[in-house]
């Protein structure tokens, strides 16, 4: 049986006349676009983590302010549920619609408002694309840091949602790091703005709070993002090891050294036969890790760092070192790692991609850890991630087809996030919790805690409508998860002794 989220959500819903809710949709404006019928609300039924799926009462596309305002006023004046969704690119089934919900799609909201290069920040819609930031600013020698692997098509909307990360995280932060300010509308539709032009606010931080928030508290109209300028000089080197624990502790032993690369990935074999295969980035295929280390900033600087770090290595055990020839070679070694996911598609009929962070200093226990569940569970693991911050990604290779393996994934996830949380981490760093993490929410947090987490919710949205059954399980959810476990003789955490 699956426990992957309170499933009894619907089912405690009011039902709502469906015909009347529509009309009054409809009612709001001749444009907005509502769409009931089966067959055109079956795209939305799902995120990216499309092994869960649902079909949502309605979705409604709005393309102004005004009409997402007089969406929420219709949902809340019906008790119905609304759910938001931005490109649909999430991980974790935060977007997942519900059966009895409306589904607010803020895909339309796709303009830059305005950028300047002088102030070095951007105002922009939910829907504009991560990457397109990046882009409108280049021609002022300007860029938006965070850069998840779907930037192509990922929207800030949605970074904001879930605290999106990326590859150059480490050195520039998270989505919470790089805005300044969002626009907001309530459940009731009230427009509030948190943040503001400067960079702090009076007041509490709400901007922090509301940041990852899940679309539990609200839905954002615009956010105000800090553009950085352009490094002057980017290099990158590669580095391959015959083990896998060896590569960990060398991410250690650069961090150590107080040298903070712009990005330090790490990828295991699996992880790199399979993007080499796909991309041809020139990753040598018979090493068990690659490090992709890049060094950025002032030239003379970022030899010196390359110098040090080629040391570093060196004397960690390291089997080979590659400087990056040219500004294209680098590219292409980051393309590789950008598209390992859907490299990794490439090899197994599916694949559940896990997200965790932990300490650096236990990354080599826990990538045992994870070879040996995965052994256990009889299930093959490729481990890419961002190596320098400890947020793992990996990626659980199964066939659907097969009766028990979804299940048997779903397992193996959970028992990697519980060991991420009992080596001192945390079960998510960007992917969010959604649906999917939702029962390792009772591992990672107490009781009072999470009774705490329903009031910060419900002081947002008192009447819980805003992407209900998601985020923050149910005191309920918890206990029968616990009683689930001593039920079947298990700990909530794997023995640490075994790895």
């Amino acid at each position: 049986m699956s426990f992957r989220y309170d499933e009894r959500i619907d089912g405690e819903l009011a039902s709502v006349d469906r015909d009347a809710l529509i009309a009054a949709l409809r009612a709001l404006s001749p444009d907005l676009e509502v769409l009931h019928d089966t067959e055109d609300v079956r795209p939305f039924e799902c995120d990216g983590l499309a092994a869960y799926r649902s079909t949502p009462l309605c979705v409604v596309l709005p393309s102004t302010v005004e009409q997402a305002r007089g969406v929420l006023r219709v949902a809340a004046a019906y008790g119905v549920p609304v759910v938001p969704r931005g490109a649909g690119t999430g991980l974790s089934g935060g977007a997942m619609p519900i059966e009895k919900g409306i589904l607010l799609v803020m895909a339309k909201f796709t303009r830059i408002v305005a950028l300047d290069p002088i102030a070095a920040t951007a105002r922009v819609q939910p829907g504009v694309r991560n990457l397109a930031i990046s882009q409108a600013a280049a021609p002022h020698g300007l860029y938006y840091a965070p850069d998840p692997s779907s930037q192509i098509a990922c929207s800030i909307g949605g970074n904001v949602a879930e605290n999106a990360g990326g590859v150059h995280c480490l050195k520039y932060g998270l989505t919470v790091h790089n805005i300044l300010k969002v626009d907001v509308l309530t459940i009731e539709g009230e427009l509030v703005t948190l943040g503001g032009d400067a960079l702090d606010s009076a007041g509490f931080d709400l901007l922090a709070l509301f940041t990852g928030s899940e679309g539990m508290l609200g839905i954002v109209v615009e956010v105000t993002v800090k553009l950085l300028p352009k490094p002057q000089c980017a290099k990158m080197l590669m580095a391959s090891f015959d083990d896998v624990e060896t590569a960990g502790a060398a991410v250690a032993g650069i961090i150590g050294a107080g040298i903070i690369p712009g990005g330090l990935e790490m990828m295991d074999n699996l992880a790199i036969r399979a993007a080499e295969d796909f991309i041809h980035a020139g990753y040598p295929v018979d090493a068990q890790a690659i490090l992709l280390c890049e060094l950025d900033g002032v030239e003379s600087d970022v030899d010196e760092d390359i110098a040090r770090v080629q040391g570093l290595l060196a004397r960690s055990g390291c089997r080979e070192v590659r400087v990056a020839r040219d500004d294209q070679e680098r590219l292409r070694l980051w393309a590789g790692r950008k598209n390992a996911f859907p490299a990794v598609g490439r090899i197994s009929p599916d694949y559940y991609c896990m997200d965790g962070t932990i300490p650096r200093r236990e990354l080599a226990r826990v990538l045992r850890g994870v070879a040996a569940l995965g052994e256990e569970y009889g299930l093959r693991v490729a481990n890419v991630f961002h190596a320098g911050d400890g947020n793992m990604h990996p990626l659980i290779l199964f066939d659907a087809n097969r009766p028990g393996e979804l299940e048997r994934a779903e397992t193996l996830g959970g028992k990697i996030l519980e060991l991420c949380v009992q080596v001192g981490g945390t079960i998510t760093g960007e992917h969010g919790v959604g649906r999917e993490k939702i029962n390792q929410m009772c591992v990672q947090f107490t009781p009072d805690e999470i009774a705490f987490f329903h009031a910060v919710k419900a002081a947002f949205d008192p009447s819980g409508l805003l992407n209900p059954g998601k985020n923050i399980p149910t005191l309920h959810r918890c206990a029968e998860f616990g009683a689930m476990h001593i039920h079947r003789g298990e700990l909530p955490f794997p023995n640490l002794e075994r790895f």
